[in-house]
């Protein structure tokens, strides 16, 4: 349920909204338990979502460090590599 939270900071290219937006409603279906709300609890769900995606694009934008941003698609690498190992999978 929660593939999409990952870091977003520090990253070239910086994260984008919809990324940033995908993780807000991941931990928001993660708190609340749900992965579509029911209609009386939609406009809830949604202002949650909403919330927390600003939160997390105040705290992106906020962050500072030395490190040097990084790259995507070396990360990415890296996890599949990580995974491999882990579950005896090829790389892909």
């Amino acid at each position: 349920m929660c593939r999409n939270i990952r870091t977003l900071a520090n990253f070239e290219p910086p994260a984008s909204d919809a990324e940033v937006r995908a993780s807000a409603l991941q931990f928001v279906r993660k708190l609340s338990g749900v992965t579509r709300p029911s209609r009386a609890n939609e406009a809830a769900f949604d202002r949650a979502v909403d919330e927390n995606t600003q939160a997390a694009q105040r705290l992106i934008d906020s962050l500072a460090t030395s490190a040097p941003p990084r790259n995507r698609e070396e990360e990415a690498r890296k996890a599949r590599a990580r995974s491999a190992q882990r579950f005896g999978t090829p790389p892909a």
